[in-house]
């Protein structure tokens, strides 16, 4: 849990909405290995850690359309066409004008 920074309180709350029965002291208790908790419960507190995780936005591998021609990454990524250029990008080739 350390490694993707959700605090205690925030599993607790998940794991408490998805029906966990013990209190936030318990979890944190557990998280330390000072207590130990039957299966069910060991399973529902994984369950919100992995939904809590599943949330986090994550680096992702960018497509080569998302790249503008000095490499840099465009912040415009949303406007990419599929044939590996910007949008704008290609206006600009066709002299400024935008093809109809």
């Amino acid at each position: 849990m350390k490694a993707s920074d959700v605090s205690v309180p925030e599993l607790w709350l998940r794991y408490f909405g998805i029906a966990g029965d013990a209190g936030e002291y318990e979890v944190e208790a557990y998280l330390q290995g000072m207590l130990s908790f039957p299966s069910t419960q060991r399973d529902l507190l994984a369950m919100a850690a992995n939904e809590l995780i599943d949330e986090i936005a994550r680096p992702r591998a960018p497509l080569s359309g998302e790249f503008k021609a000095d490499g840099r990454r465009d912040a415009t990524s949303g406007s990419t066409d599929f044939n590996g250029g910007n949008k704008e990008d290609d206006a600009g080739a066709a002299g400024g004008k935008e093809a109809k």
